[in-house]
């Protein structure tokens, strides 16, 4: 399965945030040997702009590991609102 996590964040943190959700990502990769990216929306509003976290081919109960590497990392105090995951799985292809 692939996860893809979405939140909004405030300008003025995205350095900062940048910092600790990139260095996150590499230890989590380094522990179990996943893929990941970080990538932004483009906002016409100024003040916030919408991140995404994606891991690729991931177990199920890697969402579980990455609550926990999330609330670590201290990256919730730089986020507006919640954090929103979404589950995406491969289709099999026809016969």
């Amino acid at each position: 399965m692939d996860l893809y996590v979405y939140y909004r964040v405030q300008h003025h943190h995205s350095a900062e945030l940048q910092a600790l959700v990139i260095t996150m990502q590499k230890k989590l990769s380094n522990l179990h040997g996943m893929n990941f990216s970080l990538k932004r929306r483009v906002e016409k509003n100024v003040d916030y702009q919408t991140w995404m976290e994606i891991y690729c081919s991931v177990a199920e109960e890697f969402a579980d590991l990455l609550e926990r590497a999330v609330q670590n990392a201290g990256v919730m105090r730089l986020i507006d609102g919640e954090r929103h995951n979404e589950i995406f799985v491969d289709i099999p292809p026809c016969a």
